[in-house]
């Protein structure tokens, strides 16, 4: 089971690109639109006209223009190890990982031929022990069927790394997706069955056995589906959270055998695993017996081809994406090179980013966000002293947890290893495989040993951000220390705006509704009074119902409030603590004068409103609103501004206008 980092972005994107010298462009903006109607429209409306989705995409903005501008800086850097005949070490396996995947006349030729021996292992399973076992290898090559298997920080004892299973298995997205009876979830449901069939008439069964055999993937995930947890009850992390040992854990499933389990993944000897569904585990039990092993193999050889599609043929590939454009609305498939980059950063991400930091990264970029990082840091040390619905007591523990948050910045200072990782030229299919072989077995590998502190979940090219409860630490990658997010000759209105409020988000996810359940050393434990935590859920409770109110999909879909609570309490908290930090930063001087007609004020609000321009496609947005807990960018945009008297000052909006809320239905928490 991942971590529980909480991030800024819905999609983890890479980085690139320059960007006007102040830091924004009056180009974006639509002036037709007044800023205390629709502010996301007024500052990004020109930006949201002037830049339609590509095919290639289910979305587009900036931080997707970022992508794509990264992508050809990574392409340049594998080409250049692809063609290095001398290549030694972490460069070779770099080139001779590209080059695999970039050799599409071999793939086409290949097609299905490198999993044959997996299908074969797949066919031969007789009964619930080698069902175990056969689970157990799909996991030790990325296939994520039936559940999930990780390691990660004991909650309550934060030094720690056990073992830890979790709920999954399933083909679509989300429980819900199996479980709601709306027409256009029934209609995803019978596009997805389609397309299980239509894979495995590819794989050479007969149409009519192939559609019998989708009914019964349908059948088995959609009970899977009903022993899960919503993505709502897996955001408390006191529900999630059940350690047991050994003999708990075989009481627990005594027809899943763990020992052959663990045998089988290379950690016979573990202990302790927190087991965060046990009514799911206790349902798979039921199934390994209730469900016929003919039925059983049928899925594991969906989930095995549902994995590897995207490496394999052309023909596995469009099938692949064609069924991803019901979910998302892409209309073409992105270049092979752009996938392949993809997937070689996936794979060997942090062996690509030392190539990346080294050519890409200012290390006075690095000095000059820890500025605006500690000024932040020391506004929301300020805010705590003077919260009138917080007790002393819960306070002072605050304070100690705000300081005790560590900061990351730009690049780990210790690089993973990779050089058990075994790639070559071959089929493009078994590098990705033993690529995400090896990433299991190295998370498995912590199993038991204390706390890594200098890991990283995300790779340095990496445009996005998180904050990790269970470690207290903020992560701010190079590939978003860059325009539109910051910019280092950027005018500092601007930059507090944007890269400012990334790190107030990001720090005040440590008290949203799931942070503030964490200690400053990580530890699940409640440090807060029974009077501040009543306060505390209820101004969370406010933030909740204010986006519930909020639709997508013309009004016909509501998002899931408390699914955004904790990322709109962090957008809320992160905005306000950038424009205080802001005014910090002045020292008791007059803000810079007129940019473009704009104040200094008006600007921070463009800066933090020109990182969400963006334009979507209503597909994505119905995923979104079903699983994302990001609310859509125009959301987080005009949601928490029409909380605040500052904005409304800046553009001086009158009461009664859409992005001033009366003083009674305001919300804020820092």
């Amino acid at each position: 089971m991942k971590s529980m980092s909480s991030t800024l972005a819905a999609i983890v994107v890479l980085a690139g690109g320059p960007v006007l010298a102040h830091g924004f462009d009056t180009g974006n903006l639509d002036r037709s639109v007044s800023p205390c109607t629709d502010f996301f429209h007024f500052a990004d409306g020109g930006w949201v006209k002037n830049n339609p989705i590509p095919d290639e995409y289910s979305r587009w903005g900036t931080f997707t223009q970022l992508f794509e501008r990264n992508l050809k800086i990574l392409h340049g850097i594998l080409e250049e190890a692809a063609g290095d005949a001398k290549a030694q070490g972490e460069w070779k396996k770099l080139g001779d990982f590209y080059a695999s995947g970039m050799d599409e006349k071999a793939v086409n030729a290949q097609d299905v031929t490198p999993l044959r021996d997996e299908f074969a292992r797949i066919e031969r399973i007789d009964g619930p022990d080698a069902l175990v076992d056969a689970v157990a290898r799909l996991h030790r090559e990325g296939v994520g069927a039936a559940f999930s298997f990780d390691s990660g920080q004991d909650a309550k004892d934060s030094t720690r790394m056990i073992a830890q299973a979790g709920q999954g298995g399933l083909g679509l997205p989300d429980r819900d997706y199996y479980l709601k009876d709306d027409e256009q979830t029934r209609k995803i449901r019978k596009a997805y069955e389609e397309h299980v069939a239509r894979m495995f008439v590819l794989l050479g069964d007969a149409p009519k056995r192939a559609s019998s055999e989708a009914s019964q993937v349908l059948r088995l995930e959609t009970k899977l589906a009903r022993a899960s947890m919503t993505r709502v009850e897996r955001r408390d992390p006191y529900a999630v959270y059940h350690k047991m040992d050994r003999k708990a854990l075989d009481a627990l499933t005594p027809h899943l055998s763990w020992t052959r389990y663990l045998r089988a993944v290379g950690r016979p000897d573990v202990r302790d695993t927190n087991v965060a569904q046990p009514d799911f585990f206790k349902n798979l039990d039921h199934m390994l017996t209730d469900t016929p092993i003919d039925a059983w193999k049928t899925y594991l050889r969906w989930h095995l081809i549902q994995a590897a599609a995207p490496y394999l043929s052309d023909r596995f590939v469009q099938e692949d994406f064609r069924f991803s454009r019901t979910l998302t609305g892409t209309k073409k498939i992105l270049p092979r090179w752009k996938r392949v980059v993809m997937a070689t950063d996936q794979a060997l991400g942090f062996a690509l980013g030392k190539i990346y930091v080294k050519r890409h990264f200012s290390p006075e970029s690095k000095q000059r966000v820890l500025a605006i990082l500690h000024n932040i840091r020391a506004a929301l040390r300020d805010d705590l002293k003077t919260l009138e619905w917080m007790s002393p007591t819960t306070r002072t523990r605050a304070q100690a947890k705000l300081d005790m948050i560590v900061e990351k910045i730009g690049y780990p200072e210790k690089w993973r290893d990779y050089s058990g990782l075994v790639t070559d030229r071959g089929p493009f299919v078994l590098n990705v495989m033993r690529a995400a072989g090896f990433e299991f077995q190295r998370r498995l590998n912590r199993i038991g040993k204390p706390v890594d502190r200098t890991e990283w979940e995300m790779s340095p090219p990496t445009v996005n951000a998180y904050y990790e409860p269970p470690m207290n630490e903020i992560v701010f990658p190079a590939g978003i220390l860059q325009p539109p997010f910051f910019n280092p000759d950027a005018d500092e209105a601007v930059n507090y705006g944007a890269i400012g409020m990334v790190i107030g988000h990001e720090i005040t996810h440590g008290f949203d509704d799931q942070g503030a359940k964490y200690d400053g050393k990580g530890n699940l434990k409640n440090w807060w009074t029974p009077q501040d935590a009543k306060n505390f859920e209820k101004r969370g409770k406010c933030v909740a119902d204010q986006f519930a109110a909020f639709t997508v999909d013309d009004g016909k879909v509501h998002l899931n409030g408390k699914l955004v609570e904790g990322e709109s309490i962090a957008d809320l908290g992160g905005i306000i603590l950038a424009h205080a930090a802001f005014k910090r930063s002045l020292k008791g001087r007059p803000a810079p004068g007129l940019i473009d007609g704009f104040t200094a004020e008006q600007r921070f609000f463009l800066g933090y409103a020109q990182v969400w321009a963006m334009n979507i496609r209503k597909e994505l947005l119905r995923l979104m609103a079903m699983v994302n807990p990001h609310p859509p960018a125009w959301y987080r945009v005009n949601g928490p501004l029409s909380n605040l008297e500052s904005f409304a000052r800046a553009f001086k909006c009158k009461p009664g206008t859409p992005m001033v809320r009366p003083p009674d239905a305001r919300c804020r928490i820092w």
